[in-house]
């Protein structure tokens, strides 16, 4: 199955679904399993580490990267689109197994299409149809190289804040997971219902986890009053109104990184703004994520104690 030939310092080859289950009305989990996954590895826990799927074409074809280099990526996009399939990014929810055996596990946030029409959105469209054999390919770590895509960075933090929607629940379950016992804090995350929630999520006995279900609601109208209410206990009265070109299309504001340009510094100083020893990670829709950092900006939470991360858009297909 492996078309992996050059030493590339990732993982860039096919796997295979071993398993595949609807694990509640909004939620696709697959195991994924390949030889070349014995080379996985990060260095430190696997936290929110984010991976990269390709999605076989219309035509349910998959690209070739038998003669991969490093420069597989402007290879790929300068393949025909419709050749190419499509790639999208999502976070590891756990790993199992080992060697040869080792399958990354990788839940998808899925949504019927409404009768008579096809299935939307390139990670939506496989999962609703995928079956055990079916074959996709991944790009994520190899053990000993440096990779990214891990965006928890609480340094000396002492009170933590997080955040998210039902995308960003694998890797919050996953920061969660590797929290010191010791850690104190609050989690905040907002599903489609109240059956998309996780039942094996495990926490530090000082951190909180509130669900937040939708259930046919507005996104982040439960969300965003209630996380403001927690900061400053004023009982907020509602969702934060963004206005679609308010939105930065590639939202990322980390304490090292922004998106939108702003200044950024070596390292994340959580003892700084009005909330001291506070660090938040913040991720989901960028319309609901937008409100909340204008809304902690504006309470005088400093740029460097928050990660503010848009996952996806609605109403676009996000490419990468």
């Amino acid at each position: 199955m492996s078309t992996y030939v050059a030493e590339l310092p990732m993982i860039l080859d096919r796997v295979v679904v071993r398993a595949a289950e609807r694990v509640s009305p909004s939620v696709m989990r697959f195991e994924l399993g390949g030889d070349r996954l014995a080379d996985f590895g990060v260095d430190g826990p696997v936290l929110d580490q984010r991976i990269k799927l390709i999605f076989p074409n219309a035509d349910g074809l998959l690209p070739s990267f038998a003669a991969a280099d490093e420069s597989w990526w402007t290879t790929w996009q300068r393949m025909p689109e419709a050749e190419r399939g499509s790639i999208r990014t999502y976070t590891i929810r756990d790993v199992v197994g080992s060697g040869t055996d080792t399958r990354l596990v990788v839940d998808i946030v899925v949504h019927e299409p409404a009768p008579g029409e096809v299935p939307d959105g390139a990670g939506n469209a496989w999962a609703l149809g995928a079956r055990v054999g079916d074959e996709l390919i991944t790009i994520c770590p190899r053990r000993g190289h440096a990779f990214g895509g891990i965006e928890w960075a609480p340094d000396g933090a002492d009170r933590l804040l997080i955040v998210g929607d039902e995308t960003a629940a694998p890797a919050i379950r996953g920061i969660l997971r590797d929290l010191p016992a010791h850690a104190r804090g609050a989690v905040f995350l907002e599903t489609v219902t109240a059956a998309d929630a996780y039942d094996d999520i495990v926490a530090p006995a000082g951190v909180s986890v509130t669900w937040l279900p939708r259930d046919g609601g507005g996104r982040g109208a439960r969300l965003q009053p209630a996380v403001l209410d927690h900061l400053t206990g004023a009982g907020a009265s509602g969702p934060l109104t963004v206005d679609a070109d308010e939105v930065d299309p590639d939202l990322w504001e980390t304490p090292v990184y922004s998106s939108s340009g702003e200044a950024t510094g070596p390292a994340t100083d959580t003892a700084v703004g009005a909330f001291p020893g506070l660090y938040a990670w913040i991720a989901g829709e960028s319309r609901v994520v937008t409100g909340l950092r204008r809304a902690l900006v504006g309470l005088g939470v400093d740029r460097r104690q928050v990660a503010f991360m848009g996952y996806w858009r609605d109403g676009v297909a996000m490419r990468s």
